[in-house]
Formats: structure tokens, C-alpha cells, sequence
């Protein structure tokens, strides 16, 4: 692999270190290493494999290992992603941000995507990847639209009152989770958010502009007028024939936001 010199060096130094420790069967790598788009920007998403005989105190452990595989400021474990077995840690020389999953074998069984091995100490990594299948979550469309224009409603419902910063986070919100991924994969790509989005789908990236708001009604207003567009682009090419289209509920909550829309900024009462 043609790796950036830090992260090469970084790597070099971690394999030593995990294949002097027996309680370690192997090391893989995901993320941008996996897609060849790592760059100096990039983090390293890494899977120490554990022998399943000491998985127990790798796990109670592994903060403490990882804090010994190199010069760490802060490292802290993934319960605020529903991920226990992550530790996200950050080490300086070279400053770099590696994203640790601690697994078993038969947990590697269950994956979005197909690592790469770096290391093994026998061949189990690359047989588990080979007869088992990886599976990405995929958007719902069903599930979206369910739900869609009842964020549109609470957005606009934000809007009237004129809590402009809960606004801006429901757009990023709306971004995120439904245009961007509904954008990738419609591109024949993984839906990771808006990760990469300006290069994997640049004409859409630009229209996504205008979802961007600053704290102003007027520009919150035309935002989510942009993120209504630009669903129903995106549900009209994705969704299957079946697609049950919530009608009713969206056109009660368009009209209500462009009520609310027309009355303009709440007038603010001093006193």
C-alpha cells in the first residue's frame, strides 16, 4: 500500500507491538486505507482480532493498549455511537486520529465491509472474510418517507417560533441522514452521510448548497424549501413501486410551512 510517511511509520511500530502480544490473532484495516483514498487528512480505521481465550481481558484492557501503541493524548471507548468495542483515539508524533474495533473472529463474521488484512498469525482472518459476507445498511425508503415531512413540520414549527439554531441543526440533520446517503447511493456508492460527497457527486454536492442556512429566517425558509426539492428528486429515482407516498402529510405540512413562511420572522417582545 502507498501510505502517507506517518501513517506508514505508525502502522510499522502498532504491527510489532501486536504480534509480540499472543492475545492478538491478527490486525485488519477499513475506512478510506480499505478504498485506496487515504490521504494526509484521513483516519485509520483499524480491527485488532482477539483470540477469543482472551478476549476478556483485552477488552477491560484495551485502553491501556492502546495508550501503549503510541503517543496518545486522549482515547475514549464508542457507547456514544452504540460501538463498546471502539476506542477513538488521538496520539501526536505524528498527530493522527486511529479508530480502534476490538474483535473477535466470529465477530468479524458481521461487517459492513470487507477489511483488509495487514497481519495474521495464521490464515483465520482471511478465512472468516472469505466465507462470510459483508453488509452495509442501506436507506429505507419506506422509513424515510414515513417520517420526512414530519421533520419538514418540526422544522417549520422551529421556524415560526424562531429558533433558528434548532433549525440549522434539523437541515444538517435532514443532510445527513437522508439526502446525503439517498445521494451516494444513487451514484452507485456506500451511503456514508456526506462523506466525500463533493467529489463522489459534485453536481449534486452544489445543489446541496442550498440547504446550507445562516441564522437567518429568510435563508432557513429557502433551505428547507431546497431539502423538500431535492427528496423528492431523490424519492422519485430510488423509491420501489410499492413506495406507500405519505400525501396527506405532505401536503399539511408544506402548506403549513409556507404559512409560516409568509408571516415572517416572529417579532421579538422586549420588557
Amino acid at each position: 500500500m502507498n501510505l502517507p510517511h506517518d501513517y506508514n511509520r505508525f502502522l510499522e511500530t502498532l504491527l510489532q507491538q501486536i504480534q509480540r502480544d499472543d492475545r492478538f490473532i491478527g490486525l485488519a484495516a477499513g475506512g478510506s486505507l480499505l478504498s485506496d483514498e487515504l490521504d494526509e487528512y484521513s483516519d485509520l480505521d483499524l480491527i485488532p482480532v482477539i483470540d477469543p481465550a482472551h478476549h476478556a481481558s483485552v477488552m477491560e484492557q484495551r485502553l491501556d493498549l492502546t495508550a501503549a501503541w503510541g503517543r496518545q493524548v486522549t482515547a475514549f471507548t464508542g457507547e456514544h455511537v452504540g460501538e463498546p468495542r471502539l476506542v477513538i483515539s488521538l496520539y501526536e508524533d505524528p498527530l493522527l486520529h486511529v479508530d480502534y474495533k476490538f474483535v473477535t473472529p466470529a465477530e468479524l463474521a458481521t461487517r459492513i465491509e470487507d477489511p483488509v488484512v495487514l497481519w495474521e498469525r495464521t490464515t483465520e482472518l482471511t478465512d472468516v472474510i472469505g466465507r462470510t459476507e459483508s453488509n452495509h445498511p442501506m436507506p429505507d425508503p419506506a422509513w424515510i418517507e414515513d417520517r420526512f415531512w414530519a421533520w419538514v413540520h418540526y422544522i417549520a414549527t422551529k421556524l415560526g417560533r424562531g429558533e433558528l439554531f434548532d433549525v440549522l441543526g434539523a437541515l444538517n440533520f435532514v443532510r445527513e441522514q437522508v439526502l446525503g446517503p439517498l445521494a451516494l447511493v444513487s451514484a452507485g456508492h456506500l451511503p456514508r452521510s456526506v462523506r466525500r460527497l463533493e467529489t463522489r457527486v459534485p453536481a449534486f454536492a452544489e445543489r446541496l448548497q442550498g440547504t446550507v442556512a445562516g441564522y437567518d429566517f429568510k435563508e432557513c425558509g429557502e433551505a428547507t424549501r431546497t431539502c423538500v426539492t431535492l427528496y423528492r428528486e431523490l424519492r422519485d429515482q430510488l423509491a420501489p413501486a410499492d413506495l406507500t407516498r405519505r400525501t396527506e402529510a405532505e401536503r399539511a405540512s408544506l402548506a403549513y410551512l409556507e404559512e409560516v413562511l409568509s408571516r415572517g420572522p416572529r417579532q421579538k417582545t422586549t420588557g
